[in-house]
């Protein structure tokens, strides 16, 4: 697989990512330097390293796939070559009663081939169509190319440590043992025939890392090979010296690698990245490499593994998933998600600023399940009828509405959506929106984000309904704005079926610009045109800011979201004459700080009285009134009372204090050390325990964390009216997500 359950304890750290995204205007690459002419093996070069090329941000969709070796026992997971050795597991109980022991018949008997105990003989030997078997690359990238694939690609090696084409480097390949076929080589040539871009997937960092750890130490050079055992400079090297292959051999558009590139020498990974994007230069194309960990993450592309951010995010951003929530590798009794549950998370993750690499499971001899081909099919219906509102579009202020909350990090699970599920794309120009609708409404829809209080509409032209062949449309009435939202009067039925119906918005002009509900949108021209970021509550160095999407010294107009305050400096780094903003202001050539701002704070208003708001409960934080110093936060109905209103003020490095506006007090974390214990309030003392990260969590929804503990503000699920607030561990749970909405 991309990787195992058993790992998600090595991505945890890895899904905090920039929560700004791009609006409006072609997409910055994310660093201000010009990419360089040749590049060295030092971050300083390599991370001017363009990451997401144009090509890359309008293809939004790749197919990969997990086949090799691990597919002949086709059982449990792809990572049976591992768990085969783990005594006690039910890998190992399958092979000791499948094959037998594993030291008597080890895994790399399915490369050389052996016979089970019932006497048959297994090997990897698929073998093409024109030898009489059944593998046939070219009908695997038909199929690619019918599913709407603009990238694909083989995992070239998985971290079993074989080598899918004709190594020099290492004897345990597929054209020496196995098979005896150059693999990459085959799906090299087909994919480029079909004109699709070519995605190479390495996973070998994790080899010599911890994959084969159960696995008893050999005698033999070659056996240590295989397994993982050559010793740290020998397999650094040899980690080093595959990928050199593969880019010389496949020349690959997109380099995809998997986790622990931590764990791999930093000289090494440098001198990797430096060969790779001087190759490039030398073949005249433009690149991607991308990671899961082991990079600074400026001249490459993030990768989530089965998930994605719950919010726009930037810079542009990648996910892995598969079709499959058992395996990334067939085995026998496979499941897969539905068609819906596919589409409809591709189109959030595009609608965020992302593309989907989609992983198939095809059997050891060749062939593709019909049941996956089903679901390719499925995602390849939708984008040949509506592929324009996919293809070569870019996220827009908002990625969407609706009760469907999708992603929030790695290992999230794909979700279908409802009809009043909507998720946001616009053309590059920047003159057409698109509303894609997870599901038929019904003769009429209203969206919500279209209402008059966030945007002017007088410049759309039309509202036309997608048709059911590319490139046509059907005419609407035109539609109806108020405070509620966009109002769209639809065809009494739906005119055909489809997994999500898209509106097409067309403006006489640039699409016009969102008052945000958080945070801030920031733009390169005056009356909020041109370049734009949506920017989270934060802080945006020079870097920052053009990886948002905006360059330093541009911003030229600022909407501040209701509450919410913008300082600008005139500096890097916070330093210079700095300017407050805590109104939208459509001109700063009348302040006199116009294409001035080089870095800028995002802020709560310090003087703005909130009501702070549990997401699961919709119950209110309450200081009780004026109660003694210690007494529990508790919860309550919304009433107005000025127990329920708080001030959330910077004190300094990003922490806050909230204050009550009853009795003056603030939060308190009390020093709380588990999970339950009650949030308190106290007199400002100045001590981190009353200190509180705001973080944001996607649309207007924030954690409330505490600086001693750790621990958030847990409102503790649908409880009744007058409970108390209490502290628990940030989880992905609404319980532990609350609203700031200005009074």
């Amino acid at each position: 697989m991309s990787s195992s359950i058993n790992r998600r304890h090595f991505l945890a750290a890895a899904t905090c990512v920039a929560t700004a995204a791009v609006a409006g205007g072609a997409f910055s690459a994310g660093v201000a330097e010009a990419a360089p002419s040749t590049y060295t093996p030092d971050w300083n070069s390599v991370d001017q390293h363009p990451p997401a090329p144009e090509w890359f941000q309008d293809a939004k969709f790749g197919i990969y796939f997990h086949w090799g070796v691990f597919s002949v026992p086709a059982y449990e997971s792809e990572w049976y070559p591992r768990n085969m050795y783990q005594a006690g597991g039910n890998a190992n109980q399958h092979h000791i009663a499948t094959y037998g022991q594993p030291s008597a018949w080890p895994y790399h008997n399915f490369i050389n081939g052996a016979q089970d105990l019932a006497g048959n003989f297994v090997k990897f030997a698929p073998k093409l169509k024109s030898a009489g078997g059944k593998f046939d690359p070219d009908e695997w990238v038909q199929l690619f190319v019918d599913a709407g694939a603009r990238f694909a690609g083989p995992v070239a090696e998985h971290h079993d440590g074989f080598s899918m084409w004709d190594s020099q480097v290492n004897e345990w390949n597929s054209v020496k043992k196995g098979p005896g076929l150059d693999l990459l080589r085959l799906f090299s040539t087909a994919i480029r025939a079909k004109g699709l871009k070519l995605l190479v997937a390495m996973h070998h960092a994790y080899h010599f890392n911890g994959f084969y750890e159960y696995v008893p130490a050999q005698t033999d050079p070659s056996l240590k090979k295989l397994y993982g055992q050559l010793g740290s400079t020998a397999e650094n090297q040899l980690w080093y010296d595959k990928l050199k292959e593969v880019v010389d051999r496949a020349q690959p558009d997109v380099l995809w690698q998997d986790f622990k590139l931590d764990a791999v020498d930093e000289t090494q990974r440098l001198n990797f990245l430096a060969y790779y994007y001087n190759q490039a230069n030398s073949w005249g194309r433009e690149v991607v490499a991308t990671y899961k960990d082991g990079m600074h993450g400026k001249g490459e592309v993030f990768d989530y593994e089965r998930g994605g951010p719950a919010d726009l995010t930037t810079p542009y951003w990648l996910t892995d998933d598969s079709i499959s929530s058992s395996s990334w590798c067939y085995t026998q009794g496979i499941g897969y998600y539905s068609i819906p549950q596919m589409l409809h998370s591709f189109l959030d993750r595009v609608s965020k600023n992302g593309n989907v690499l989609l992983n198939i499971a095809p059997m050891a001899d060749g062939t593709i399940p019909q049941a996956q081909k089903d679901i390719l099919l499925g995602i390849g219906d939708h984008l040949k009828r509506f592929g324009e509102s996919v293809y070569s579009t870019r996220a827009w202020t908002t990625y969407g509405e609706g009760p469907t909350k999708m992603g929030g990090g790695a290992f999230t699970t794909p979700h279908a959506g409802t009809p009043e599920d909507i998720r946001f794309t616009r053309n590059k120009a920047g003159n057409v929106l698109y509303a894609a609708v997870l599901g038929w409404p019904g003769s009429s829809l209203t969206i919500k984000t279209l209402n008059s209080d966030r945007i002017n509409l007088s410049s759309l032209t039309s509202v036309k309904l997608l048709g059911n062949t590319a490139g046509t449309y059907i005419d609407l009435p035109t539609p109806a704005q108020n405070s509620s939202g966009l109002t769209v009067t639809l065809p009494s039925s739906a005119p055909y079926s489809a997994g999500a119906y898209v509106l097409k918005l067309n403006f006489s002009g640039p699409i016009p610009g969102l008052r945000p509900l958080a945070g801030a949108v920031a733009f390169a021209d005056v009356d909020y045109t041109g370049d734009s970021a949506v920017l989270a509550v934060g802080d945006y160095t020079s870097a920052e800011l053009t990886a948002a999407g905006l360059g330093v010294r541009t911003l030229s107009s600022l909407r501040p979201a209701r509450g919410y305050q913008v300082i600008g400096y005139s500096g890097d780094d916070f330093t210079g004459t700095s300017w407050t903003f805590t109104a939208e202001n459509p001109d700063l050539r009348v302040t006199g700080n116009n294409d001035q701002i080089t870095s800028l704070r995002v802020q709560f208003n310090p003087a703005t009285f909130f009501r702070i708001t549990n997401v699961t409960d919709g119950l209110a934080l309450d200081s009780g009134g004026n109660v003694a110093s210690g007494s529990d936060l508790k919860q309550w109905t919304w009433n107005g009372s000025s127990n329920l209103q708080w001030q959330a003020v910077e004190v300094g490095g990003g922490y806050y204090k909230l204050v009550n506006r009853t009795n003056g007090m603030v939060a308190d974390g009390w020093g709380a050390t588990t999970d339950g214990s009650a949030a308190r309030q106290a007199a400002w003392n100045g001590g981190t325990n009353q200190q509180w990260t705001i973080t944001h969590r996607g649309g207007d929804h924030y954690s409330i964390a505490n600086r001693t503990t750790g621990l958030a503000l847990d409102g503790g699920g649908n409880v009744d009216s007058g409970s108390i607030t209490k502290q628990w561990t940030y989880g992905s749970s609404t319980n532990l997500q609350w609203t700031f909405t200005a009074l």
